[in-house]
């Protein structure tokens, strides 16, 4: 969307599919929200446009009670663009920001602070303190309204640095005290049982979702111990660990959905790491692409347009753990499965037949298979992280001794959540661009990098804990 105009049709007819990629304000009642809110459109001299809710916020303006604009889908943008914008703000989706500071995402990106602050904020209306913000902001509702937890924990596990700028963010945001918003929640549960129980989301996403196909490819990819995909096809729950920056955690993910969002939970050891968490449930999920501007061009192309047809919603998934799984497109799946429990991180406690967390880059150094690419991983000569440049990653990757070209570009589409990675074994086309990793899902043509056979004998299945349940009560 390209102009005003164009904008105001679409807030005019409520539509979901820009949920996220604009909000909208009004002047009058000083409330901005996203493009299918159900309220009363308001006259066209009373709107304004956003980018980001974080410019919106900064303008003055509060979130709308009603359609929660604060939890919508993200913008396919970030992941197609592979600028220094795109980059930062991928890294502040992953909490960046909250642990290094602007100084730390600057140096990432390498660029100076003033360069960042200046193109963010020239082309998203705020910078990464006001983008960082925001997101607190959501992770703060989300923790009030799904735990009950203390409000002095919440501030912190945030992300905010006193409960001072907690309280006066929580006001300007949503125009009430972080215990009133707790109190339209009716949130019950103890601290103790919030922990144990973890926090349930839901985890929006934009148009339809071909979900089937996501879970398929999850159960055939999955590495005992560090991953499960219970259930029956329909009803699925996919679980694994997660090596988070604080401290571990657990998340499940249910495939039946009653709306326009994922079920999930996610118990985490350190709640700090909740925001960084949902940050790669999304990508592993895909959430935050545009099945429509997805379908509009790839069923253009005469190859592809009747199985675009025939298979709305189909997505290119990530991965949750970017160089876990690097480690396991080299490994293949049965080595992958046999060091997890000599080299991995055992979990506190058993959620399942989940048992620990795969092992890190450090641990595998002198493996005779998947040595030179960890050791390249572990002293930065690859970097995976989700403000890495593309191009340069990819080149890395290829001078790693082991690493063929295919498995390369795998890892660049599915770590580096490329959407326009061609097919690495059959046609491409330059119309097909931005969308060449969804082409490669509709042709069956990307490579997997686990068709998990056999491998060692799991555990005996223990009894599922609270920790390792679904469901959801939020938004996320």
């Amino acid at each position: 969307m390209r102009d005003d105009d164009t904008r105001y049709e679409a807030v005019s007819s409520r539509d979901a599919r820009f949920d996220g990629e604009f909000f909208f304000a009004v002047r009058t009642t000083g409330i901005y929200c996203r493009p299918s809110c159900p309220a009363v459109t308001p006259k066209r001299q009373n709107v304004a446009f956003f980018p980001t809710a974080a410019a919106a916020q900064g303008h003055g303006f509060r979130a709308c009670r009603r359609c929660r604009p604060d939890a919508v889908p993200g913008s396919a943008a970030w992941n197609v663009r592979a600028d220094v914008v795109g980059r930062a703000m991928r890294m502040i989706g992953d909490g960046v920001v909250d642990r290094e500071g602007v100084p730390g995402l600057a140096g990432r990106l390498g660029y100076s602070t003033r360069q960042v602050q200046r193109q963010l904020t020239a082309e998203l209306g705020a910078g990464p303190v006001a983008l960082a913000r925001a997101q607190r902001a959501h992770t703060a509702r989300l923790l009030l309204q799904t735990t009950g937890l203390p409000v002095t924990e919440i501030a912190f596990a945030a992300g905010f640095a006193s409960v001072r700028q907690f309280n006066d963010t929580i006001r300007a945001v949503y125009a009430r005290t972080p215990t009133a918003l707790r109190a339209e929640a009716g949130t019950g549960a103890g601290a103790r049982t919030a922990l144990a129980a973890g926090v349930p989301l839901r985890l929006a996403h934009r148009g339809p979702y071909a979900a089937g196909e996501v879970f398929d490819l999850l159960a055939a990819e999955a590495v005992p111990r560090v991953e499960e995909v219970v259930g029956a096809p329909g009803a699925r729950t996919y679980r694994r660990t997660l090596r988070l920056p604080y401290g571990t955690g657990v998340v499940s993910v249910d495939e039946r959905s009653a709306g326009r969002w994922l079920d999930a939970r996610i118990h985490l050891t350190e709640l700090r790491d909740l925001t960084t968490a949902v940050h790669r449930l999304r990508r592993l999920f895909d959430l935050d692409a545009d099945p429509y501007a997805v379908a509009e061009r790839l069923g253009a192309a005469p190859v592809l347009a009747a199985v675009v047809a025939a298979r709305p919603g189909v997505r290119s998934p990530g991965t949750a753990e970017p160089e876990e799984f690097a480690l396991r497109t080299v490994l293949g799946p049965e080595e992958s499965a046999r060091i997890v429990v000599p080299h991995g991180t055992p979990l506190v406690e058993a959620c399942g037949t989940l048992t620990h967390v795969f092992p890190a880059p450090a641990a595998l150094t002198g493996h005779p298979v998947a040595g030179p690419l960890a050791r390249a991983l572990a002293d930065g000569t690859v970097r995976l992280d989700p403000g890495a440049d593309r191009d340069d990653a990819e080149r890395a990757l290829r001078a790693v001794p082991g690493v063929t070209a295919g498995a390369a570009a795998l890892i660049r589409m599915r770590a580096l959540g490329d959407p326009d990675v061609p097919p690495t074994d059959g046609p491409d086309a330059e119309e097909w661009r931005p969308w060449r990793s969804y082409a490669a899902r509709y042709l069956g043509e990307p490579p997997r990098a686990v068709a998990h056979g056999p491998g060692p004998d799991l555990p005996s299945r223990t009894p599922q804990g609270p920790s390792c349940g679904s469901g959801a009560d939020g938004s996320g």
